[in-house]
């Protein structure tokens, strides 16, 4: 990886998920930087273990480093004036999936606090919820899913910035957080269809 604070967050972020016994999904984490605007990008997918493929619930998680982040960042390493402090934006995107009938939103956003656990000084906050339907070719039984996003900004600090360590601290309840909060979305009273390798046994 890059000596670089983005990465160092990312590799922050990645760790805290992975001892609170997470799992991530295959071929889901990204990196992706935008030529034309400089902006960089990191998304990842996280479930709880034994889930099936698709989980059940799962989290989606997206970091972003915009390029005015970059220049505050670099006026900061090279010792000019930096002006506003760079920031990652942070968003969290909870779903539950593979539900057989239409969720009913006042049924699932009680299971969902209104804020995130902290990270660093600032909390996530919560968006309205996000129903989708989708059919298979066939327009046999369709599948339901419903999301919530969680959406904030990190905003690094110069001591933050001068040891990237704190990082770990700054993002350590967010690993617990999340699976925590999947742990109350699959507890609700929902109808799920089977994943996909129980529907293509024989």
């Amino acid at each position: 990886m890059l000596d670089h604070v983005f990465t160092d967050a990312i590799a922050s972020l990645r760790e805290v998920l992975e001892a609170a016994m997470l799992e991530p999904q295959a071929v889901e984490e990204r990196f992706h930087g935008d030529v034309l605007l400089g902006d960089l990008s990191w998304q990842t997918s996280y479930s709880l273990p034994g889930e099936g493929s698709p989980p059940r619930v799962q989290a989606d998680i997206v970091l972003e480093w915009p390029t005015w982040s970059q220049s505050a960042y670099r006026s900061w390493r090279i010792g000019d004036s930096w002006g506003d402090p760079p920031r990652i934006t942070v968003e969290i995107v909870l779903r539950l999936q593979r539900l057989r009938h239409q969720p009913v939103p006042d049924k699932v956003l009680p299971a969902l606090p209104a804020t995130s656990a902290p990270v660093g000084s600032t909390r996530l906050e919560r968006s309205g919820p996000r129903v989708e339907i989708a059919y298979d070719t066939d327009l046999s039984e369709p599948e339901h899913a419903i999301e919530v996003s969680y959406e904030g900004t990190y905003e690094l600090d110069e001591a933050t910035l001068a040891d990237p360590a704190l990082l770990d601290e700054h993002f350590s309840s967010m690993g617990g957080w999340i699976a925590s909060t999947l742990v109350r979305l699959g507890d609700l009273d929902l109808e799920f269809l089977p994943p996909d390798e129980e529907e293509n046994q024989p």
